[in-house]
């Protein structure tokens, strides 16, 4: 059955450009009950839904890349999120990319995001609703200084917090990755509760949006689930272990020894059985 499913998934992909993903060519949601399948960043959707392109308190940006399709579990969160933000009088949300219409591996841009499961949110905050060319158009506002390591105060506030804590505090998250200088501005913080904190997890890249990823949900038999955070909030030294390290001054001078590794192309990984068949059905 490997071999037939491995023989067939090549064939899909030979027939596309080097750098598409097949999973690119489908345009619409196989129909039945919604199902996350295999791992998050090896796995597919079926029964998948459209996210509103617009609804209470939210929007979705970009969204000619056809990427707001997600488990109806995320949809679900997705929308009591953005109510609960509009309650609260944060702002309105700007949603960014959660899956294709039956998930699976992007030709760029996201290794996870296969199975409906995760979802990119902006942490800029619009005081009132987009336009069409605005969400076309829109540009994050980082929340931190890359180059020096530290938060941008201009950007960063207490509702930035606050939208970050209503996400992690929902238990069907399973996890919510930031960039690691905004993991420390919340651990910084005097939390009545701080077990949430344990779901926010340094990764690069997050700097100017965070990423949502639910647990597998109910009737999904297929779907894999991440191993959980290591107990915790993960405030100590898992966090300063991400702090980039001072350079020597060989470093500073060019002198030090280059030493250039030799990268293994990894070998593709072949979806589960399930998620070729998706897709192929009409």
């Amino acid at each position: 059955m490997k071999f037939v499913s491995v023989f067939i998934f090549s064939l899909l992909v030979s027939s596309l450009p080097a750098i598409a993903s097949p999973w690119e060519k489908v345009t619409a949601p196989s129909k039945g009950e919604s199902e996350a399948i295999g791992t998050y960043s090896n796995g597919c959707m079926a029964g998948g839904s459209a996210l509103p392109l617009q609804g209470e308190g939210y929007q979705v940006i970009r969204s000619h890349r056809g990427r707001y399709y997600g488990h109806q579990e995320m949809i679900i969160f997705l929308e009591q999120l953005s109510s609960q933000v509009k309650q609260l009088e944060l702002g309105n949300l700007l949603v960014g990319d959660i899956a294709m219409p039956r998930g699976g591996r992007f030709s760029s841009g996201h290794a996870s995001h296969q199975t409906g499961l995760d979802a990119d949110i902006w942490l800029k905050m619009t005081d009132k609703p987009l336009d069409k060319d605005a969400l076309v158009e829109a540009q994050p506002l980082p929340m931190v200084h890359i180059k020096d390591y530290k938060i941008n105060k201009e950007n960063w506030s207490d509702k930035q917090a606050l939208l970050v804590q209503l996400a992690a505090v929902d238990e069907r998250v399973a996890r919510i990755f930031v960039h690691p200088v905004i993991k420390e501005q919340l651990c910084q913080r005097e939390w009545k509760d701080r077990d949430w904190l344990r779901k926010v997890r340094p990764w690069w890249g997050h700097y100017y949006h965070f990423h949502v990823r639910l647990h597998c949900p109910e009737g999904s038999s297929e779907c894999q689930p991440q191993k959980a955070p290591p107990a915790g909030d993960g405030c100590g030294a898992e966090l300063a272990s991400w702090k980039p390290k001072p350079k020597s001054e060989s470093e500073k001078s060019g002198n030090a020894k280059k030493t250039a590794a030799v990268k293994k192309k990894k070998p593709k990984k072949i979806p589960p059985a399930q998620c070729i068949a998706l897709l192929t059905q009409g």
